[in-house]
This record gives C-alpha cells, structure tokens and sequence, in this order.
C-alpha cells in the first residue's frame, strides 16, 4: 500500500514536471522583440565618396603607372543620395533569409581647366566621368538569445558590378587629342556576415550590422566590407523610421597581359529608411 501511495503521488509530481519543463522551452523559443516575422527597409544613402582607379604596367611595361582620382582629378561630386532597399524574413524564431541592395551611380560631363596626367593631357580637356557601382547579396542568419539582446551569424554570396570611365578630348591651337581610362567587372563572391540587435522597447532599437566579401582566384580578386550602426523608432506598431550611419570600403585588383589596374572606393555617410514590420 505504501508503494502504491507513492507511486500515486510520484505520478503527478512528474506530469508537473514535464509541463513546467515544456512551458519553460517554449518560453525560451520565443521569438526575441528585436526581430521581427518579416522587415522591409526602403531608403536612401547620402554617401561621402572617394573613388581612385589606378595601373601599374607589367614585363615590357614595367615601370610605367598611374593613377587617376574621379573626385580630385575629374572633379565628380564626392557627394550623392543613392536608393538602398533591404528585406529580412525569419523561418522559426531564430533564423532566416536577409536581402541587401544598394547603389553609388555619379557622373559628371563638362570642361576641366587644369592638366590630367593620367588622361596624358598637359591643358584643360573635356571630361566625361562615370562612377557606377551596385551591391546585392543574399544571406541565411542564425540569431542567438531570445531577449532583447541577439547576435547573429550569417553566410551567403554577393553580387557587385563596378562600370568606371573616364573620357578626355583636349585641344591646343590645331592639335588635338583624346584618352581614356576605365574599369569594369561584375562577380559573384562569399560573403560572412555578423549582426547585433536590441530592443530598449516596442518603439525604440538599436542594430549593428558588418559584411565582408573575398573575392580569389583568376584575373580578379580584392574584397569588400559593409558597416552599418543604426537606431529604429516605430511611432505606429507595424511602420516607422530607421536612420542609420554605413561605411563601405571596395578594393578590386585585375590583372590584363601587360598591366594590373587598381580600384579603390570609399564610401561612408547616413542613412534614413522607411521602416515596415510584421
């Protein structure tokens, strides 16, 4: 009878136990108040840029460079406000799919009154710049902690195409002439990404975002790294505002029979985005 007893009692002891224990992992499974089921971003990016395309010769060519900067030797605008549209999806309540796009497309046309050696003019010429630059990637996410506070790890690929040109015609008397200097590409690559997000509440958060991309093997490589550091503010449940501060840093080596062309740019500057969430 005592054996029984105890059995009896045993029975809804370990049923409390294994329903305590399944309320706690679902509790700990929540989805944490700083990601959200679905994200949009739509913005612009008011970016400060430096652009330097240089080429250093090979074999026959050695000892032959140069180097041509599209802000201080073609006089395009450092400054531009350029589209970026970003997606966040999530599958369960700690990972998910993240999209990235965004554009630096600047060009400048008209006279230009001092010498370019790297253009090979010694007078003033008529320039046309073209700097043009898009990035996209895809990413899976794993985000750890369900609190306000989560880091996450990702990996996937981006895509970039660069399309930069410089054109000049110079005249002097009768004499005239004309050169050129460009570099275009586009790739697919890696790319590793690490994130942080906090919830101070349902309106205000905090996020930090950094993605590097490494390019290898071929004619091609370099790398390319993103930063952002933001703030979210949702006045209304489900539609807000994000402004952000981003940094992006591209550097390409290609390789052609005779040379090894250079790019470099630089790219940093706010962010203001309309914010949706569900």
């Amino acid at each position: 009878m005592p054996h029984r007893l105890l059995r009896s009692r045993s029975l809804p002891l370990l049923a409390s136990a294994v329903a305590l224990g399944m309320a706690s992992t679902g509790a700990s499974a929540q989805q944490s108040p700083a990601l959200d089921r679905v994200s949009l971003w739509l913005g612009g990016y008011y970016s400060n840029n430096t652009t330097t395309l240089s080429a250093q010769g090979r074999d026959a060519y050695s000892g032959l460079d140069g180097s041509l900067n599209f802000e201080h030797d073609l006089g395009l605008k450092k400054r531009s406000v350029d589209p970026r549209v970003r997606a966040d999806f999530l599958i369960g309540d700690s990972q998910g799919f993240s999209f990235d796009y965004y554009q630096i497309h600047r060009n400048r046309t008209g006279d230009y009154y001092q010498p370019i050696p790297a253009l090979g003019t010694d007078v003033g010429a008529h320039i046309k710049g073209t700097v043009n630059y898009d990035f996209g990637s895809a990413s899976y996410k794993w985000w750890f902690g369900h609190s306000s506070d989560v880091f996450g790890v990702g990996l996937g690929a981006a895509y970039y195409k660069v399309d930069f040109r410089a054109d000049g015609s110079a005249h002097a008397g009768s004499a005239s002439g004309t050169a050129s200097a460009s570099y275009n590409d586009s790739e697919w690559a890696p790319m590793l990404t690490l994130g942080w997000r906090h919830a101070f509440s349902d309106q205000w958060r905090m996020y930090a975002d950094v993605a590097g991309v490494k390019k290898n093997g071929g004619d091609l490589n370099g790398h390319i790294w993103n930063a952002s550091l933001g703030v979210e503010w949702f006045p209304w449940h489900n539609v807000g505002l994000a402004l952000e501060y981003s940094a992006s840093r591209l550097h390409l080596n290609k390789k052609y029979h005779d040379a090894t062309a250079k790019l470099d740019l630089k790219s940093d500057g706010p962010a203001l985005y309309l914010r949706a969430r569900f």
